[in-house]
């Protein structure tokens, strides 16, 4: 096996084969999906595959930490914000679909605010 590298003498920190990964470990969008996050935690291990041309680090699910909740300002300035990038400069109409940054305007004022 070319990445298996438990101790990390080749590669610096310990490495292992796409899908070898040991129990304990997970990427963060395995974490993600666990409600978890990394948490400020060092990189644990590896994973190497495709020549070493992909990588995916590992780290220690113990150690992980719930994910954050966002607060109910938070929650009301990300609507305010994507209203607002929703809402036409010329016609003032909210769309349902973004204005293209491209033109400017929505579709119906043609790209011209």
């Amino acid at each position: 096996m070319v990445f298996y590298d438990p101790t990390g003498e080749r590669y610096g920190i310990p490495t292992y084969p796409f899908k070898m990964a040991p129990t304990g470990l997970a990427t963060v969008r395995q974490l993600r999906a666990r409600n978890l996050r990394p948490g400020g935690q060092d990189v644990a291990a590896q994973l190497m595959w495709r020549k070493g041309k992909r990588v995916a680090y590992l780290y220690r699910i113990d150690l992980a930490q719930p994910k954050r909740v966002a607060t109910a300002a938070q929650l009301a300035a990300l609507d305010k914000a994507l209203t607002a990038r929703r809402t036409c400069p010329a016609c003032r109409a909210v769309k349902p679909y973004y204005i293209p940054r491209r033109t400017g305007a929505c579709l119906d004022c043609g790209g011209t605010p």
